[in-house]
């Protein structure tokens, strides 16, 4: 399958089989986020791996109580570094939430390679999770996602039209 392939089969997944994840498979997904670009190549990233069911549950309360993270076999929480990055990027910002996401979205799409659901979670209290999870202080949460095999296929939600988001040679 090819990437453009890959990006129109990705849905965002809210109901999961309790089926476990090959090691393997696992592997790749985490491989495609480890080989994501960053700002000068600083990967200013760790990624958390939870399977232990009792830290999902508390996962959820963290989520604003959205049940269908915990019912995935993993939750994956993608984390950042804001001292450990690029600090100039366009003359005015940290590279670390740009750098991150990047990582994210290279495991999500790996994922639907895989025949894995995901759904970004950005609807999270950023405090409950460092504490759950043991974050440090001078990290930040960024998003989170359940990782499982989809028990349902999800509607397709659409997208704007290409003519409401590009324009050539100056802003529109």
């Amino acid at each position: 399958m090819g990437v453009l392939d890959v990006i129109r089969k990705r849905k965002s997944v809210r109901k999961y089989k309790s089926d476990s994840i090959p090691e393997d498979v696992l592997m790749r997904v985490l491989e495609a986020a480890r080989l994501a670009p960053s700002a000068k190549n600083l990967q200013p990233w760790k990624f958390i791996i939870v399977k232990d069911e009792k830290i999902k549950e508390k996962l959820v309360e963290a989520c604003l109580n959205q049940r269908f993270i915990a019912e995935a076999p993993i939750v994956i929480v993608a984390c950042g570094f804001p001292n450990e990055c690029y600090a100039k990027q366009g003359r005015y910002m940290k590279s670390w939430p740009i750098d991150v996401a990047i990582a994210m979205e290279h495991l999500i799409l790996q994922a639907a390679e895989e025949g894995l659901g995901t759904c970004w979670i950005g609807a999270f209290e950023e405090s409950k999770v460092k504490e759950i999870l043991g974050v440090p202080e001078n990290v930040k949460v960024v998003a989170l996602t359940p990782l499982g095999y989809p028990a349902h296929e999800p509607k397709d939600r659409g997208r704007k039209k290409m003519e409401e988001i590009i324009c050539y040679d100056r802003y529109q």
